[in-house]
């Protein structure tokens, strides 16, 4: 493992904040399979005033009253979700791993770089309109992204920008999600 692996640093939110996601990066070889680096963001996670940094650069991009509830999309997305939406006041939703939800749900399968998955929301999510600001913790192919985009909708939601803490923008994930406000904290 690698820590602070990245050395050139920007971001959507300007250097300050990239460096201080860049700096708790910790690059993991071969996981979940042969050839895949996963980029730990648990060491940001875990520091206190790094982690109010990335919530308040979130809230300070979209704006507080952009946005009605807050998507986290599963597992790690489940924080950040949680701090913007507390920060704001507002509610969080969580995008699931297909089979954990109860009641009704709507699914999407989509391609990841390493495979495919199934993620889904409950059907009554979200209010007729309800302006919903998706966030996640790393954006690839936008596969993910992409697939969430699309439940916030079919489940009745508008959505109202997608921020993600890191950006693989050689994958241009960001190119499939327009023409959704993207708004990266860290661009590698």
């Amino acid at each position: 493992m690698e820590r602070g692996a990245v050395q050139t640093v920007t971001g959507d939110s300007g250097d300050r904040v990239a460096r201080t996601i860049a700096d708790r990066v910790v690059d993991v070889p071969d996981f979940p399979q042969s050839g895949i680096i996963f980029k730990d963001l648990g060491p940001l996670f875990a520091d206190g005033p790094a982690f109010r940094e990335i919530t308040d650069a979130i809230v300070e991009h979209h704006g507080p009253g952009a946005f009605d509830l807050v998507a986290g999309i599963e597992a790690r997305g489940f924080l950040i979700a949680a701090a913007v939406a507390y920060a704001t006041g507002v509610g969080v939703v969580p995008v699931r791993k297909a089979g954990k939800l109860p009641r009704q749900t709507l699914t999407a399968t989509y391609a990841l770089e390493y495979g495919t998955a199934t993620i889904e929301v409950q059907a009554d999510a979200f209010r007729t309109g309800a302006r919903v600001l998706v966030v996640d913790d790393v954006l690839a192919t936008g596969g993910t992204a992409e697939a969430t985009l699309a439940l916030v909708e079919r489940a009745g939601g508008s959505v109202a920008g997608f921020s993600v803490l890191l950006e693989l923008a050689f994958l241009d994930g960001r190119g499939r999600l327009a023409p959704t406000d993207v708004h990266a904290l860290l661009r590698v």
